[in-house]
């Protein structure tokens, strides 16, 4: 079946790169793009390339050529398999992770679809925020943790919103063993010296940083 071991070997080190790259944890990002922001290097073009995405899909679409080239036959049922495993392993693993051996805030689930915040202003220099934020612990044990709030994409005039959320005192929160609860936090914001500002809006799959003594995640 294996007519070329070397490139079979090799085939399947691609392929496990290209998987441990496109895993999603602990960070919302993939590893691979989570390297590339350690390191300081973009992710993105200016124009939207995605350097992140293009190399993953080249060390996969490489690793693919490799298997197909060592395996004498079965070369249509390894490409499917190949598709299946690197498009269902990695959240698989990363859920099985959370949910077994993690612990602290790594055993944190954060549910970013079920998230939401509204703002209002509610005076000509306040701005309410009111947000709603769905967590699990999966952990046998207490986890604390602050949460911070980030703009995953601002808009041409660069206008806050989420980020206004990190004005006043950190946001403290609190889970039981195996508790699931979502977490209602209200804020009012002081934008007198602010100049631009949502004066009212809402947004749904709201980006957090949960953090707890010196380990964080971007979620």
């Amino acid at each position: 079946m294996i007519k070329n071991k070397k490139l079979f070997a090799a085939s399947l080190a691609l392929i496990v790169i290209s998987v441990a790259l496109n895993f999603p944890f602990p960070h919302e990002n993939p590893l691979g793009e989570a390297a590339l922001m350690i390191l300081n290097i973009p992710i993105k073009s200016a124009d939207g390339f995605h350097y992140a995405g293009v190399f993953i899909l080249l060390l996969l679409v490489l690793g693919m050529v490799f298997l197909h080239r060592s395996l004498e036959r079965y070369h249509l049922r390894s490409f499917f398999a190949v598709i299946i495993i690197v498009s269902l392993l990695p959240p698989f693993l990363a859920e099985a992770y959370q949910k077994t051996l993690a612990g602290g805030i790594y055993a944190v689930s954060y549910i970013k679809d079920e998230s939401q915040c509204n703002f209002e202003m509610i005076g000509e220099e306040t701005l309410q925020g009111i947000c709603e934020l769905p967590f699990e612990n999966y952990s046998n044990d207490e986890v604390s943790f602050t949460i911070g709030f980030y703009e995953r994409y601002l808009t041409e005039e660069g206008v806050q919103m989420l980020s206004l959320m990190n004005s006043g005192e950190p946001i403290n929160v609190k889970l039981l063993p195996k508790e699931a609860k979502v977490v209602r936090i209200e804020t009012e914001i002081n934008v007198s010296q602010i100049k631009n500002h949502v004066e009212s809006g809402e947004a749904a799959y709201v980006s957090i940083i949960i953090k707890s003594g010196d380990k964080n995640r971007k979620l």
